[in-house]
């Protein structure tokens, strides 16, 4: 933990000094209150406020009309580290326009008729040799994604992907159609 935060504190480091310096109209007073607001949350450690507070520029005067203008402007300049998961789909292609599916669901994932999506476990090609045969096996099983990732998988997809496909001898023919069973 204390190597991540070092590594951690020397991007922030680095990319902050370069920000505030390039702002040199700011002054100390103005600035330090957002950053250290925003530096007070849990997820920041002492040595990462300690390097980003040292990077501020010297103090300078502003009036206070210009003080809140700059705050609104660096607010958003903060970077939070909260990693967010990204689906990289594509709303409006460059040449048509339309929606575009993801490829790595399309390659990964099948869609059955009924709208559940089966995909194979994960790890199922990792270091095999150190795997028993037992484990291999189970590894090697398909399963149904939960409601939550069906919907989601849905999302990523076109109508293509979604309409009903009829395969000579397909091993998933009895699954396509669900009886008794509510989504």
């Amino acid at each position: 933990m204390r190597q991540w935060s070092v590594k951690m504190a020397a991007t922030l480091t680095r990319g902050l000094s370069g920000l505030l310096r390039s702002l040199s109209v700011l002054g100390r007073e103005c600035v330090t209150p957002v950053v250290r607001a925003s530096l007070q949350t849990p997820r920041f450690s002492t040595l990462v406020q300690r390097r980003v507070l040292r990077a501020l520029p010297p103090v300078h005067s502003t009036g206070p009309s210009q003080q809140t203008v700059l705050l609104n402007r660096v607010t958003p300049l903060i970077p939070s580290l909260k990693l967010q998961p990204s689906r990289n789909l594509t709303y409006y292609s460059l040449r048509k326009g339309k929606r575009k599916s993801v490829k790595s669901v399309v390659q990964r994932f099948l869609r059955l008729h009924c709208g559940l999506w089966v995909r194979r476990k994960a790890g199922y090609k990792k270091k095999l040799w150190k795997k028993s045969a037992v484990r291999k096996k189970r590894l090697r099983e398909h399963v149904f994604c939960n409601k939550t990732q069906c919907k989601l998988l849905d999302k990523m997809t076109t109508s293509f992907w979604k309409r009903r496909n009829w395969y000579l001898n397909d091993p998933y023919q009895k699954y396509h159609d669900r009886v008794n069973l509510k989504v």
